[in-house]
């Protein structure tokens, strides 16, 4: 079966497209011209040059294809041009749904988020069950994921063959960019985390991640989404995770909530006047006032999706980080 794959240069992307390899599909990767190919270096795929936007490209692209890993997205938790992130991921799912249903695609794995998934309370782990809300999203980045996932549940409805899968918070090797967890590593690396804030998240080996899209493809039922996530930390644990393996001492001074909310808002308002994207987004600090806490136990039970130490990914993403120049 021949699959292809859109983000395919990106972190979670590129995962996706070894993982592919792996259970033996043919690939090809959707690429716009000058992106970042050292994801893909050496991997014995096709490339198709194309982008969300253009519709055309997307049907040209998933000629000969039977599924569809629809994994691109405009990851950032900072735009000078918001209106940019709902064009690739809102406005490039609906082509990219529309030219799966003209093409005839005989399954579309629609990778969305865990923001789409509201928190339980009274101590309860959110699931698939809970949907979140717009307003309870911070940042355009969550918010046109909420909106793609809507596109693409309907698109199911409708009689489209979709599957959608929710990742939580991946680690692991290979992150480019790097991603913003990624970049939480790559901060206490380089000790430019001097203190941490009160939060928690899911996270996930990332080579999990892409075993749980091949499986989405092969058992997932049409229509449901799983969360693909594994361990709940705290952050606070998630860097003593790092001090052992690392070997720096990680940072005991936490820092308030609502100090952290005022120093993004500034760091927001120095950044626009510099013209640079600011150190520390304020959507991503909004993101902290929540722990974002999960049951992923469906994607186990259904899926047979693999669950790796965390601390196994933690040190993959340390090593990686570290032989390629990003820690120092």
């Amino acid at each position: 079966m021949k699959a292809l794959v859109t983000g395919a240069t990106g972190f979670i992307g590129g995962n996706v497209v070894r993982a592919l390899l792996r259970h033996g599909y043919e690939v090809r990767a959707l690429v716009r011209a000058g992106s970042d190919r050292r994801g893909l270096e050496g991997l014995s795929l096709e490339v198709a040059l194309g982008d969300l936007r253009d519709r055309g490209s997307l049907r040209q692209a998933m000629r000969g294809c039977e599924a569809v890993l629809h994994v691109g997205a405009a990851y950032t938790l900072w735009s000078r041009d918001p209106a940019a992130i709902y064009e690739s991921n809102v406005g490039g799912t609906e082509n990219l749904l529309e030219a799966a249903r003209e093409q005839g695609v005989r399954r579309v794995v629609h990778t969305s988020s865990e923001s789409t998934i509201a928190i339980a309370r009274n101590g309860c782990l959110g699931s698939e069950v809970g949907d979140n809300s717009s307003d309870q999203l911070p940042g355009d980045y969550k918010k046109s994921k909420l909106i793609a996932e809507r596109l693409a549940r309907k698109a199911a409805e409708s009689g489209l063959p979709v599957v959608i899968v929710n990742p939580t918070t991946p680690i692991g090797a290979g992150d480019l960019k790097p991603t913003p967890t990624g970049r939480i590593v790559v901060d206490f690396l380089r000790r430019r985390l001097p203190a941490y804030v009160e939060t928690g998240m899911n996270f996930v080996d990332v080579e999990d991640v892409a075993e749980g899209h091949v499986l989405a493809l092969e058992r997932g039922r049409v229509g449901e989404r799983y969360l693909l996530g594994h361990e709940n930390l705290s952050l606070r644990q998630a860097l003593q995770i790092l001090e052992r393996i690392s070997g720096l001492r990680a940072p005991s001074l936490r820092l308030p909530l609502w100090l952290a909310l005022g120093a993004a808002h500034l760091d927001e308002r120095l950044a626009a006047r510099l013209g640079r994207p600011p150190r520390i987004p304020l959507a991503g600090v909004k993101a902290a006032l929540k722990t974002r806490y999960f049951d992923c136990s469906k994607a186990v039970r259904e899926l047979g999706m693999p669950q790796t130490p965390v601390e196994l990914a933690f040190e993959k993403a340390v090593r990686w980080f570290r032989d390629n120049g990003y820690a120092s």
